[in-house]
């Protein structure tokens, strides 16, 4: 099997959705090399991978010295194909590479092309980038609709469908791991566009409306910038002791923390005018995959996770009281919860099969 050269800023150890997806795309290639940028704590992550990783500077530009650096490893493994872990910017060395010997060249988008595309200096850049690889790929219908315009006819013509594949047997339901009490699990980075902010508002009304001694339990999976002023938030809410803190968690452990809840949540809101909104969201797909109800704002591409009404629940952003509403009426009601975490599960194994990840990307890098 022909060698694949992943280019890509976005690696582990580093943790976030996007990391979590360019290295399941290694994982399912299998036969791959991979140039990314440096990180403290690389040396340990990268022996456990069963493939060669090149660490660069912090941040791998589309310059000559990242240029260098991939023709020198293609060369070195006889690469042909490339796939970009973002499509932008790295997608914008697809010209030079094919110069270089490349073939076939996948630009994987996730969401932060979508304000890409209707930013007129980078929305050229982005049409180049689409003019010079074998296939723009797009996770959500909200990413493909509004990266798509930016393209060229010919480069939309070659778009294709590449969702994070979630793996079933790890993200699985753990019934017997649920706890008495009713509890919400969030995760995320503690930005302002996950709404965690909202979340805790929301909880406040949960707590006023509780109808009973015993109070439900709220944990917050994640870390980021404002971790400090949610946790003030949490502080000031009428019992703080049902807000729950746990740090950052690596990708492989949050089956173990989406064990511990019944349902998921994560208000998530469009920012900017809407430039910078939720791709896709593999959180709510991977919390369903674990058999929890999933509650998420309407925003980006969170609708294509879910059965909305069915799986999940999605929610109008910066509205507190509504999801208030929501909340109380699926922890007062676990077995309808535990329904749409059985269906929600059967959706993901369905829209977010590895199987069907690996066959496209072997087609488009006809491997």
């Amino acid at each position: 099997m022909a060698t694949t050269l992943v280019i890509t800023n976005d690696f582990p150890p580093r943790i976030g959705g996007i990391e979590a997806f360019v290295a399941q795309v290694c994982d399912l290639l299998g036969d791959v090399v991979v140039l990314t940028s440096s990180h403290p704590d690389a040396a340990a992550a990268d022996a456990g991978r069963p493939y060669p990783i090149h660490r660069g500077s912090p941040l791998l530009l589309p310059g000559a010295a990242t240029l260098r650096a991939a023709v020198t490893l293609m060369e070195r493994h006889g690469a042909t194909r490339i796939v970009f872990g973002a499509a932008a910017p790295l997608g914008l060395l697809a010209a030079p590479l094919r110069a270089g010997g490349a073939t076939h060249l996948l630009a994987i988008s996730h969401g932060h092309e979508t304000w890409w595309a209707r930013t007129p200096g980078a929305r050229r850049l982005l049409r180049r980038i689409g003019d010079t690889t074998s296939a723009v790929s797009w996770i959500s219908g909200h990413t493909r609709d509004r990266i798509a315009p930016a393209l060229s006819p010919a480069a939309r013509a070659r778009m294709i469908r590449l969702a994070p594949p979630v793996a079933t047997d790890h993200f699985a339901p753990a019934a017997d791991a649920r706890p008495a009490r009713p509890t919400v699990i969030s995760a995320g980075r503690f930005v302002s566009r996950k709404g965690f902010d909202t979340l805790l508002e929301a909880w406040a009304g949960v707590l006023r409306r509780w109808p009973a001694a015993d109070l439900p339990e709220l944990v917050l999976v994640g870390d980021g910038p404002q971790r400090r002023r949610l946790e003030t938030l949490a502080r000031g809410l009428p019992a703080p002791e049902t807000v729950r803190f746990t740090g950052g968690v690596p990708h492989h452990r949050m089956p173990e923390f989406y064990a511990r809840g019944h349902l998921f949540a994560m208000p998530v809101r469009p920012r900017w005018g809407g430039l910078d909104a939720e791709g896709l969201g593999m959180v709510y797909a991977e919390a369903a995959a674990c058999g929890l109800a999933v509650v998420a704002g309407d925003s980006g591409g969170t609708r294509d996770t879910m059965i909305p009404g069915e799986s999940g629940v999605l929610v109008p952003p910066n509205d507190p009281a509504h999801l208030t509403g929501v909340l109380l009426e699926l922890l007062l009601d676990l077995s309808r919860a535990e329904e749409m975490g059985r269906l929600g599960r059967a959706h993901v194994e369905t829209a977010f099969s590895p199987t069907t990840t690996a066959a496209t990307l072997r087609q488009v890098l006809d491997l």
